[in-house]
């Protein structure tokens, strides 16, 4: 596993230019869609941080993000991100 992280950077809502992180990427299945999830280390009130997923075009050279417009889409990320999570949690040795 490489160690290199993969970073770009976007304009946030106030035009102030936020670098990102790619987080991981994946082809869809059952969308043949690619999918890029990433976070900007900024934190909800929760203390959680946040995390964004677009669709992007792995074989352009400037892959262009474009907003994720169904449920069908999120729930799909949603599960994937569940499931990573729960790996991370399980992963860790606090058994007592």
């Amino acid at each position: 596993m490489s160690d290199e992280r993969i970073t770009f950077k976007v304009k946030n809502d106030e035009g102030k230019e936020v670098e990102c992180e790619v987080l991981f990427t994946f082809e869809s299945d059952e969308t043949k869609k690619n999918y890029m999830v990433y976070t900007d280390y900024t934190k909800d009130d929760a203390g959680n941080t946040r995390v964004y997923a677009s669709i992007y075009d792995p074989n352009d050279e400037e892959p262009i993000l474009q907003p994720i417009e169904t449920e069908k889409e999120w729930k799909i990320i949603e599960t994937i991100l569940e499931q990573i999570q729960n790996e991370v949690i399980g992963g860790d040795d606090n058994e007592q």
